[in-house]
């Protein structure tokens, strides 16, 4: 099991630590297997402010998957189906427990000096 670092919106790093985004939403998952998400809020944010426990994965149709996740999806259905837009597959993380940090952490903090477009694999050790 892998531990990756995820770039988010602050927007919804906020739903997720305040529990009403139980999802994370990408076009494409890791390839390998997830255990652990290491949550990077961009702009303005631009910090590590907690992790996440991933407790399984989805892919399904656009369609299939907004029903499956809406009521605790923490987006709304015009931002899902625009981020989707000509997607044949959609993605969710499903997430488990939520470790906010008391002192966000700096990319420097885990050796890494860009954020990532999509997300980064960290030793699962971190």
């Amino acid at each position: 099991m892998e531990t990756i670092l995820l770039s988010i919106n602050p927007e919804f790093v906020e739903k997720i630590f305040d529990g009403t985004k139980k999802y994370e939403f990408r076009k494409r998952l890791a390839d390998k297997s997830v255990n652990r998400i290491l949550v990077y809020a961009t702009v303005p944010t631009k910090q590590v402010v907690g992790e996440v426990r991933v407790l399984d994965t989805l892919a399904a149709s656009p369609s299939a998957l907004w029903e499956t996740t809406k009521k605790n999806a923490g987006i709304s259905r015009e931002k899902f189906r625009e981020y989707f837009k000509g997607c044949k597959v959609a993605y969710a993380y499903c997430l488990g427990e939520i470790i906010k940090y008391e002192q966000p952490k700096s990319l420097d903090d885990f050796g890494i000096s860009n954020p990532p477009q999509s997300f980064i694999y960290l030793s699962d050790n971190m």
